[in-house]
């Protein structure tokens, strides 16, 4: 059997030649389709109405059907860029830490702005009538939050809260909404007495009319916060991930970058989120069981 074998081997060697190149081949090529995952920071219609300009420019360039979705929850679409269920991910830097602990990411291009570059902020925000003129002032009240692995919505207003002394179930009782509309309407109908979310977003949200700007103001703005990164998940080619980077990288279309309020999209690196890594040990420090939470 073995001598018949070594006889075959130049023969069987000639007949998945082809099959070797040609699954070679598929890897190099762009994929039928590139599907595209999104944070559920607002209503999954809402993520989508706003994505649709960019997700035409992608398919207008690289000449493939794109399709979006949005996650369940921040952790569900990290999950599905990390098993390979999506293509490409928009991941803030704290979806993206928490991920890269069990899997190494690629990101690849974010958004840059007039005036501040590539960073934006989150706020705190209490209803306009509040007595609160000071983060001590939230000592032992409700305040609510958005997704837990959200960075603006979640770990940034937490950091805040602990620089200025207050911890989390010790000083204030927090309460999670999941989104950051939802935090902005809870704060404007005084369910909570203050909430946190994207600046960006919140200032949406008043130009939409969705909440009154007579009803809510700010208490505090975050830090500058590193910007979301558009994230590659693994196995892509080389070739595929230069065509999608290019893809965002050279873009001046207004309508893809306007969601973004973006001049353009810039390269990125891991190393770009290395102070959000320092506010995370901030909270960890007070609550280890937080970095186990949100990793699952």
């Amino acid at each position: 059997m073995t001598r018949l074998f070594k006889h075959l081997r130049p023969l069987l060697a000639v007949l998945f030649l082809p099959v070797a190149l040609a699954a070679h081949a598929d890897d190099s090529a762009m994929p039928k389709k590139l599907t595209v995952g999104l944070l559920p920071g607002e209503s999954a219609p809402t993520v989508m109405r706003l994505n649709e300009p960019l997700r035409a420019h992608l398919e207008k360039t690289l000449g493939i059907p794109v399709e979006l979705t949005v996650g369940a929850n921040y952790a569900a679409t990290s999950e599905a860029l990390r098993f390979g269920r999506i293509d490409i991910a928009y991941l803030g830097p704290i979806t993206y830490i928490l991920q890269s602990r069990k899997v190494q990411l690629e990101p690849f291009a974010r958004p840059t702005h007039a005036q501040v570059g590539p960073t934006f902020q989150a706020v705190l925000i209490v209803p306009a009538d509040s007595p609160a003129r000071s983060l001590e002032d939230l000592r032992g009240k409700e305040v609510a939050f958005g997704d837990p692995a959200s960075t603006s919505g979640t770990w940034v207003p937490r950091y805040m809260l602990a620089e200025a002394g207050l911890v989390s179930g010790r000083d204030y009782t927090l309460r999670v909404l999941g989104a950051h509309d939802a935090v902005a309407l809870a704060v404007a109908s005084k369910k909570v007495a203050a909430g946190g979310l994207s600046k960006p977003i919140y200032e949406r949200l008043l130009k939409e009319g969705k909440i009154k700007a007579e009803s809510v103001r700010i208490l505090e703005d975050s830090p500058a916060i590193p910007e979301y990164m558009w994230t590659f998940r693994s196995g892509l080619a080389p070739e595929v991930k230069e065509k999608i980077r290019k893809a965002f990288i050279s873009t001046s279309d207004p309508a893809a970058l306007g969601v973004f309020r973006a001049e353009a999209f810039i390269p990125c690196v891991d190393s770009d989120v290395d102070r959000v890594r320092n506010w995370i040990s901030v909270i960890e420090k007070d609550h280890p069981e937080d970095a186990v939470v949100n990793t699952k």
